[in-house]
C-alpha cells in the first residue's frame, strides 16, 4: 500500500534530535518510526504506554520532622560544597522554557 499522507506535527528542537539520533543509531528513519506509533495505537486501542500524572514524592518542608529537615538541608549543603550548583537565572531560564512563559 502507498504512503500518501503527510503528517505535519510541533516539536521542540531538543526533543526532536534527541529522538533522531536515537534512531539513527538504531537505523530506523523516523517516519518508520511514527507509522510503528500508529500501527501501535491501533493495535492497544489507545496509547501503547501508561500516561500518568508522576505520584508527589516530595514531602513539603512543613510536614517533615527535624530530623528530616536537617538531612535535606545537608544534602543541599553537599551540593553546594562538591560544586552542583546552576546559577539561577539558568534555572528560571529553564522554568520559563518547561511552562512556556
Amino acid at each position: 500500500m502507498a504512503k500518501t499522507s503527510n503528517l505535519y506535527a510541533r516539536i521542540e528542537p531538543e526533543t526532536k534530535e534527541q529522538a533522531e539520533a536515537i534512531l539513527a543509531s538504531l537505523g530506523v528513519p523516523v517516519s518508520n518510526a511514527i507509522n510503528m506509533f500508529y500501527k501501535q495505537i491501533i493495535l492497544h486501542r489507545g496509547l501503547p504506554f501508561e500516561v500518568k500524572l508522576p505520584e508527589n514524592k516530595m514531602q513539603s518542608f512543613c510536614e517533615m520532622s527535624g530530623d528530616q529537615l536537617h538531612k535535606e538541608l545537608e544534602k543541599g549543603y553537599q551540593d553546594i560544597m562538591e560544586g552542583r550548583v546552576k546559577p539561577a537565572r539558568d534555572v528560571f531560564a529553564e522554568i520559563r522554557k518547561d511552562y512556556g512563559i
